[in-house]
This record gives C-alpha cells, sequence and structure tokens, in this order.
C-alpha cells in the first residue's frame, strides 16, 4: 500500500497527517508553528512532524510529503516566496525540509491545497472542475481545472479574494479597493452588522449581542424577525452571489464548494445564495448548471489536499 504525508503550515499551528490514496487517515498529528523563532524553527516543527507520523511504519510505502502554507508560492522549486503569515521570503521550504527528513517534497499554497483535498476526498469527489471559496478573515480558494489544480503563471493565480468586484470599493488589506473579500469574507459580514446594529438601536440583535460580541452568526439569527439582520444578510448573499457568478462564468465548474464558519448556517446560506447566484451566471441553471455546495473535509481539508499533491 502507497502512503502519503500531508503537512498543513499554518499561523498557529502546523497539521500533518498520514494517508493512503483514498484519503483515509491513518495518524493525524500537529505541533505549534513557532513562527517568531524564525523559518529555521518552523522547518524543524514540520519535520519533528513528519518523522512522527511515518514512525513505526515502512518508509519505503511514503511516496512523498506534501505541503500546504500560506502566501506566494512557486511550487515548480519549492520556495515560499512570500507569505506574511509566517514571515517568509524567498525561503526554499522544499529544499529545507527534504534536508531534514529525505523525503522527496511537493509544495502549494495552503488554499490551493485545501481545494485539491476537497476535490479529491470530499464535496468535490466525482467531480472533475470545481472551485473551493474559503469564506473566513478573507476569502481565499482554489481552482480544480480537469481533475488538476490549476495555479496560474508561477503559482501566482487563484487569487479569488482579491477579483474587485465593486469599483471604488471598501479599502482591501492588499491596497486596492472593491476586492470580493471586503464583501463575502466573515471579516466582511461582521463589519456590516455591526454597522447595521450602531444604525438601528432598536434591533432585536442588540438583546443577545453587542458590538463586541457579534460574529457571523449574529445577523443570520435575527434575520426573520428583524429588518435590520435582514438587510444585513441580503447584502452579503447579494455580494457573496455576485462574486461567484463572476467566477462561474469565466470558468464553469461543476461545484462550487464554500468553508470556513460563515457556512455553518447550512440552508439558511446555501438555498438563498443558490437562487440569486442561478439568476446572475450566463444563460441561467439550465444548461451546464452550477452547483453550490458545503465542505466536508473541514481541518483536514489542506494536509489531506497536500498529501494528494503525489496521488
Amino acid at each position: 500500500m502507497k502512503l502519503y504525508v500531508g503537512i498543513d503550515i499554518g499561523g498557529t499551528a502546523i497539521k500533518g497527517v498520514l494517508c493512503d490514496g483514498d484519503g483515509n487517515i491513518l495518524k493525524r498529528l500537529s505541533v505549534e508553528t513557532c513562527a517568531k523563532n524564525g523559518n529555521g524553527a518552523i522547518c524543524d516543527g514540520a519535520a519533528s512532524l513528519i518523522n512522527r507520523l511515518v514512525e513505526g511504519c515502512d518508509k519505503s510505502l511514503i511516496v512523498g510529503v506534501g505541503v500546504g502554507t500560506p502566501g506566494c508560492i512557486d511550487g515548480e522549486n519549492g520556495v515560499v516566496v512570500f507569505s506574511n503569515n509566517i514571515k517568509m521570503t524567498n525561503f526554499p521550504l522544499g529544499e529545507e525540509l527534504k534536508r531534514r527528513v529525505n523525503f522527496n517534497i511537493k509544495i502549494t499554497n495552503d488554499a490551493n491545497a485545501a481545494a485539491l483535498g476537497e476535490a479529491k476526498f470530499g464535496s468535490g469527489k466525482g467531480y472533475l472542475n470545481s472551485i473551493f471559496v474559503t469564506l473566513g478573515t478573507g476569502v481565499g480558494g482554489g481552482i480544480i481545472i480537469n481533475g488538476k489544480l490549476h495555479e496560474g503563471f508561477m503559482g501566482a493565480g487563484g487569487e479569488i479574494g482579491h477579483m474587485i468586484i465593486e469599483s471604488y470599493g471598501e479599502l482591501c488589506t492588499c491596497g486596492n479597493r472593491g476586492c470580493f473579500e471586503q464583501y463575502a469574507s466573515a471579516t466582511a459580514l461582521i463589519r456590516r452588522t455591526k454597522k447595521a446594529m450602531r444604525e438601528n438601536p432598536g434591533s432585536a440583535m442588540w438583546h443577545t449581542y453587542t458590538q463586541d460580541t457579534c460574529d457571523g452568526k449574529t445577523a443570520f439569527e435575527y434575520a426573520n424577525c428583524d429588518l435590520a439582520a435582514r438587510e444585513v444578510i441580503d447584502w452579503y448573499i447579494n455580494y457573496l452571489a455576485l462574486g461567484l457568478s463572476n467566477l462561474a462564468n469565466i470558468l464553469r465548474p461543476e461545484v462550487i464548494i464554500l468553508g470556513g464558519g460563515v457556512c455553518n448556517q447550512g440552508d439558511n446560506l446555501i438555498i438563498p445564495l443558490s437562487l440569486k447566484f442561478n439568476k446572475l451566471i450566463y444563460g441561467g441553471d439550465g444548461y451546464a448548471p452550477v452547483k453550490i455546495t458545503i465542505a466536508t473535509l473541514g481541518n483536514d481539508a489542506g494536509a489531506l489536499g497536500a498529501a494528494a499533491l503525489w496521488t
């Protein structure tokens, strides 16, 4: 049986799995990232995790180690070109890890890894063309075309969150204005909820939440009984549908997979979103329909997708 190791490097933790070619997890471990201690410490932590994952198994069965990490990634050369999250610039991560563990290494962007994980083993299984979109602090994701991860020129593509959907709109952390993530992220939803609460002191949302405690589910909880909350949800779903329809009109995937805490709303999100989305996509949903669904792999998506770089 062939075995694969997948590593998902995050800002606070490095998660790892040992799995087979079908995505069945045989072992799951994690360590602290320790980014504050420098790039070498991150490599040491990841290498220690890899060695613990393969401990006790026949090393000849390990096909390779895949790594998903935040930032702009030169996957061909195994280099993290730039990552503000883990403070790496032009760092040869693949080479440094291989030197420590003596396994072949492939690396990719963490969102791309998660997209590949969902495509191979999660909600995208059975589809050749899918787009994975994460709705978190920002908006990230990855694109699968004909079963293969599409990373674009020099691995710099797939920056879904920085598609501009509102000319001269909200200022984004990237320096541009009107980026998708400024309207469709959980951060944007919370910001809009706070604005609605300030402008509507009689809103029912104040019964349970304050400006400090409201979160991505606040407006959803009160949408059926409070006009201010309903307007927040309508605003959010409108912009989310707009961005997703742009992606669909360009790439026409079979399925768009959504991840992130906002997706815990289930049908309260997916049903109205799909209705709006189907009115916006070119030609409607009669021909080449695009399904919108929720990711199923959770926190394992990144590590499994990294492992899938070798499958």
